[in-house]
């Protein structure tokens, strides 16, 4: 097992992306006694005991307790609520606190725990639901080099994590991966329902466009090659690929692309009141 994860990991929330986080750090080795998780429902938390193995309550305060690492995987508005319930926990300002509350800055985190608190401010997405996640992730002034590398190695443990030094990337991370994958929802539909309307069935044409994007990027990781060199490859001289692409042009894909993200980054800065 990863030495980073060899500790003791509470999680603030049994939602979706908790219960992944958890369980890839089991998976990883961690021994599930010693990862705890509260959920305000009592019913979701003894769901997530007897599906991992874990230790599971209804009692935040506790969770910080016995914890050296707690996940802090609740929705952004019941941040502070959830912080001001555990700030006088003697042991609130001993533990590394990760959160992966999407638009909630470093600052209000701070600003929420004892002085000095070391934190974690991430950005995961939801392909870590099945262990292919991409997440960004800025450290505190407060944070040492193994606080970092724990983070890092929480994060490897659902798929491709990179540490920044600059939290205004954040934002930016949230436009490109953290709605991204809607974006490569709508792709994925739009592919489908072309193959429908140029005569494939319905059931092959979603397979066939799924299986596409997926070797597709795996292509790209794989070979570490850039995609412009992947899609020149592709797309011979006077053949279909290249007639293809010249509608996509045509049609503003690129452009509609760009948009997005800049969209989503514009409203994570709101959100996060940047």
């Amino acid at each position: 097992m990863d030495n980073q994860l060899n500790t003791r990991i509470g999680f603030l929330g049994g939602g979706a992306m908790g219960e992944a986080l958890a369980a890839a750090v089991i998976h990883a080795g961690t021994p599930a006694e010693q990862v705890r998780v509260a959920d305000p429902l009592a019913e979701r938390a003894k769901q997530l005991e007897e599906r991992l193995g874990l230790r599971g309550g209804t009692d935040n305060r506790a969770v910080v307790a016995a914890s050296e690492m707690v996940v802090l995987a609740v929705k952004p508005g019941l941040v502070a609520e959830v912080l001001e319930g555990v700030r006088d926990e003697p042991l609130a300002a001993e533990v590394l606190w990760i959160s992966i509350a999407a638009g909630v800055p470093l600052a209000r985190l701070e600003a929420g725990l004892p002085a000095g608190a070391r934190v974690i401010r991430a950005m995961p997405n939801t392909p870590a639901l099945v262990g292919a996640g991409a997440t960004a992730f800025v450290a505190s002034a407060a944070c040492h080099p193994e606080d970092r590398a724990r983070a890092q190695a929480l994060f490897d443990a659902i798929g491709l994590a990179w540490e920044t030094q600059d939290e205004a990337h954040l934002d930016a991370v949230t436009g490109l991966s953290g709605s991204g994958p809607a974006y490569v929802f709508v792709l994925l539909d739009a592919l489908a329902d072309a193959g429908v309307r140029m005569g494939l069935p319905r059931e092959a044409a979603g397979a066939l466009a799924t299986q596409t994007v997926f070797g597709a990027a795996k292509l790209a990781l794989e070979t570490g090659r850039q995609p412009a060199a992947l899609k020149d490859q592709v797309a011979s001289p006077g053949g279909t690929t290249i007639a293809g692409l010249e509608a996509l042009e045509k049609g503003g894909l690129r452009a509609a692309v760009y948009a997005a993200v800049a969209a989503a980054t514009a409203r994570s800065k709101e959100l996060g009141g940047g």
